[in-house]
C-alpha cells in the first residue's frame, strides 16, 4: 500500500511538473491513456492524479467530456493576473526574502516561461504565511502554461526577467515591487491579444 501511494504521488508530482513547464496548451485535452504511456503508468492513478489537479483548477474535469487544460476569458485571465501580483506583492510585504543564494535554475538566460514560474514560486515559498504560500503557488500554476504561449508578445521578457531577478537577488523590496507592477500591468494590457492568440492555438489543435 504505502509503494502503490509513494507511486501515485510521483506520478501526480510529474503531470503537475509537466503542466508547470507548458507541456500542454490552454485548452488542450488529456487523454489518460497517452499520459499511461508517457509516464509508464496505468490509467488509474493517471485519472485520480487528474481529479486532484482538477480540484487545484489546474485541469478542468467535463465529466463525459473527460480533462482539459482550462481556457480563460479574457475578464478570468485579467483577473488571475492581478490575483499573481496582489499575492506575490503580500508576500513580500510579509517578510519574503531571499536566501542569499540564487536558487538553482533560475537564470533568465534560459527557458523564459520557466524561469519566471520559478522566480514567483522561489518568493511565495519565503513568505511564513503558509496560506499566502498556497494561493501565490496555485496563481503561479495556472498561468504557466499561458506564459509558455504568450511568450511570442513580449520581445523584450529576457531583459525583463533579468531585471526581477536581479532585484530579488540583491532584496532590493521597493525596486522588486515597482518591477513587478510594471510587469503585471503590461500582461493586462495584452490580455486581449493573448486568448485571441490561445484561441488560435487551441482551433489549430482540432
Amino acid at each position: 500500500m504505502i509503494a502503490s501511494q509513494s507511486k501515485g504521488a510521483r506520478l501526480y508530482g510529474q503531470i503537475r511538473r509537466a503542466l508547470q513547464c507548458g507541456r500542454f496548451a490552454p485548452g488542450e485535452r488529456l487523454e489518460p491513456a497517452m499520459l499511461a504511456t508517457e509516464f509508464d503508468a496505468s490509467l488509474t492513478p493517471v485519472r485520480f492524479a487528474l481529479h486532484h489537479l482538477s480540484g487545484e483548477r489546474l485541469v478542468l474535469d467535463r465529466g463525459r467530456d473527460g480533462f482539459h487544460m482550462p481556457f480563460p476569458t479574457e475578464a478570468a485571465l485579467r483577473a488571475l493576473y492581478e490575483w499573481m501580483e496582489d499575492r506575490l506583492l503580500a508576500a513580500l510585504d510579509h517578510g519574503s526574502l531571499p536566501n542569499g543564494k540564487p536558487p538553482r535554475g533560475l537564470d533568465a538566460q534560459d527557458n523564459i516561461a520557466k524561469a519566471t514560474w520559478q522566480l514567483f514560486d522561489t518568493i511565495s515559498r519565503r513568505t511564513p504565511q503558509q496560506e499566502m504560500q498556497f494561493a501565490a503557488q496555485n496563481a503561479n500554476d495556472r498561468l504557466a502554461p499561458i506564459r509558455t504561449a504568450k511568450r511570442v508578445l513580449v520581445p523584450d521578457a529576457r531583459a525583463e526577467l533579468a531585471d526581477l531577478i536581479d532585484a530579488w537577488e540583491r532584496a532590493d523590496i521597493p525596486r522588486l515591487k515597482c518591477a513587478l507592477g510594471t510587469y503585471h500591468s503590461r500582461r493586462r494590457k495584452l490580455v486581449s491579444t493573448t486568448v485571441h492568440l490561445l484561441s488560435e492555438a487551441r482551433d489549430a489543435l482540432h
